[in-house]
């Protein structure tokens, strides 16, 4: 079954682009990705620009709306997803804990419907 593990911090409280400390979070990243390909569990994956860059889109009575940024005041913004294939929730949830962010954030991991 196909998970979608979504990765969510608050941006705030992120390394510093370019310090020691987001040089470690990124070696473990590389290293989460670099396993879950070798083992054929990861089927995608990627980051997302932080949510300054975001736009979220509405329709209303026929009419398109934008606005900057994400659709709600949260705390922990979405900062990436993988895609895990795995055999159960309880091999997922194993994955999810082993990516950097589960440390100082969440990862929220939902079954992917398949539909026949």
């Amino acid at each position: 079954m196909k998970y979608m593990c979504l990765i969510h911090a608050d941006e705030s409280r992120l390394p510093k682009a370019g310090s020691t400390e987001m040089g470690k979070l990124m070696e473990g990243y590389m290293a989460f990705t670099k396993d879950i390909q070798e083992k054929k569990v990861m089927v995608a994956g990627d980051p997302l620009e932080p949510t300054a860059t975001a736009t979220t889109v509405r329709v209303r009575d026929g009419k398109t709306e934008t606005t900057d940024g994400p659709f709600a005041e949260t705390k922990e913004q979405l900062g990436g997803y993988y895609i895990i294939e795995c055999k159960d929730l309880d091999e997922a949830i194993a994955y999810a804990a082993r990516i950097p962010t589960a440390a100082f954030g969440s990862i929220e991991v939902r079954p992917i419907m398949v539909f026949d």
